[in-house]
């Protein structure tokens, strides 16, 4: 196995931050969206998936139109019907829609550190995780809703953000 560059870090051991940030992950991942936007017809929106397996990933949509007070029928961007010829709609939660977060630009994004949570866009949808390591280009990051550990490119990673309040909000770091 590769050795994984040190990013430098002095606090609790890895072991134990590795855990504790696992289970915050988890409990974001596994909880349902408070209801604080009524969406429209044509808004773009992340649904978050609610499919063992693959839940903690997010995939982006666009509102068809609302069913009742708590539902919307979507059509999915990326994710395409059997036949793989036209985009797959669904009847979904509002518990699970949010909007798009803000586009992150460069400058953000020019440096992730261990342990920041992170989205990464892969197959098709956006994957929570944290940075676990870092060699020369590509950082690893560590998805604790599926046990993976990846190495991805800088610009396939967005900085995790959630949707509280009606307002987006970067996690916290979870430095003591």
């Amino acid at each position: 196995s590769t050795i994984m560059a040190p990013i430098k870090d002095t606090e609790i051991n890895p072991e134990e931050r590795h855990t504790m940030l696992s289970e915050f992950i988890k409990s974001i991942a596994f909880k349902r969206q408070q209801i604080t936007k009524v969406f429209q017809k044509g808004d773009e929106v992340e649904v978050a998936s609610q499919v063992y397996g693959f839940i903690g990933s997010y995939y982006n949509a666009t509102i068809i139109s609302p069913i009742g007070a708590y539902h919307y029928r979507i059509k999915y961007k990326t994710l395409l019907t059997d036949d793989e010829c036209t985009p797959l709609e669904e009847m979904v939660s509002a518990a699970v829609i949010r909007p798009v977060p803000p586009h992150q630009d460069e400058t953000m994004s020019n440096g992730f550190s261990l342990y920041d949570m992170v989205d990464v866009f892969a197959n098709d949808g956006w994957w929570f995780g944290f940075i676990s390591g870092k060699i020369g280009e590509e950082y690893y990051v560590y998805f604790p809703t599926t046990a993976d550990n990846i190495a991805y490119p800088r610009h396939m990673l967005r900085f995790h953000q959630e949707w509280v309040n009606g307002k987006w909000k970067y996690l916290p770091k979870t430095r003591n």
